[in-house]
């Protein structure tokens, strides 16, 4: 099914679009229905268009992360891309760079081991994330992300090749308690952890500082947070452990750690400048110690399980190794 447009341009020039949202678009955020509906735009140009009430669902302003329902109306502006300064497509470099991370694909999923630095997408600045990118090297695939890392956190980066399949990862995702995705992450905090598993169940608030910067917080108006850490080994003084995450929020590890007062290691944001530096000059560690390893879930009601591992990156092998 299509979504049905109720408009029809005369010739080149854009005119407003009346979409009727199909069934199977259910539960997408109208951000990514925007993106579909308007090939080529930047992420940046569709939140623009939502928050200056050009876009309307059902006759009325909407966000961006608003989850659209089947038969919804959305309005959309007339968009020239042209005019808005279509740009040149993903370095080359940086497309084969991406290509190389690919470490599973089918013909639903595809898994990237992003890299530290990468968005999940573009906006704010960034011209191209991982989605845009992969979308350059399979042009007229239909690629949608299923979640999101943050930009300084490498690992494993799930992308739908078909909409059934991310349909179903996003109700896995909304499961209580992580039940429906389990989420493994490496990552090497400040000090000595103690033994056995620390658990974190600390409501998170996500804030804005001055200038639009998102920082985020343990305070009890957040949403509901719950991590688990866990001592794999202890080297130079500093703990190396994994963690397992039944929640998703922004910056959800790195602030835990810092609320059980061992930051993660190379975090500009919420970590130790003093560590920071130590280990910069001692390790050569120059990024956020911190990546999504695994991922398991099972799609088809249970059926078709899936387990997959994204090895951490050599430089953080490396680090580790120059610890003492």
């Amino acid at each position: 099914m299509t979504a049905q447009d109720s408009t029809k341009p005369a010739g080149d020039k854009p005119s407003v679009r009346m979409i009727t949202v199909p069934a199977d678009r259910a539960g997408q955020r109208l951000d990514n229905f925007l993106l579909g509906q308007l090939k080529g735009a930047p992420r940046s140009l569709v939140y623009k268009l939502v928050r200056s009430g050009q876009v309307r669902v059902n006759g009325g302003r909407a966000k961006a992360e608003r989850k659209l329902e089947a038969g919804d109306e959305v309005r959309i502006p007339p968009v020239r891309l042209s005019e808005e300064g279509d740009k040149a497509g993903p370095p080359e470099a940086f497309m084969r760079r991406l290509e190389q991370a690919i470490v599973f694909e089918d013909a639903r999923l595809l898994a990237l081991n992003k890299p530290t630095g990468v968005a999940s997408h573009g906006g704010s600045g960034i011209s191209f994330g991982a989605i845009e990118t992969l979308r350059a090297l399979r042009p007229g695939q239909t690629l949608e992300l299923v979640h999101r890392l943050d930009r300084d956190t490498s690992g494993l980066l799930i992308v739908a090749k078909k909409r059934s399949a991310l349909s179903e990862l996003q109700a896995l995702l909304r499961e209580d308690h992580g039940a429906g995705i389990r989420k493994r992450y490496l990552t090497l905090l400040a000090g000595r952890m103690p033994d056995g598993v620390m658990t974190v169940d600390a409501p998170l608030h996500v804030g804005l500082r001055q200038g639009g910067e998102r920082h985020v917080q343990v305070n009890a108006i957040g949403k509901e947070s719950i991590s688990h850490f866990r001592v794999l080994e202890r080297k130079g003084g500093h703990s190396y452990c994994e963690v397992r995450i039944e929640t998703g929020r922004t910056h959800q590890i790195r602030v835990h750690a810092q609320h059980l007062g061992h930051p993660v290691a190379g975090d500009d944001k919420y970590g130790d400048p003093a560590v920071n530096k130590r280990l910069r000059e001692q390790i050569g560690l120059k990024r956020l110690f911190l990546h999504a390893a695994s991922l398991e879930f099972a799609l088809d009601d249970g059926k078709s399980p899936y387990v997959l591992n994204a090895p951490l990156a050599d430089e953080l092998v490396e680090a580790l190794d120059r610890l003492r």
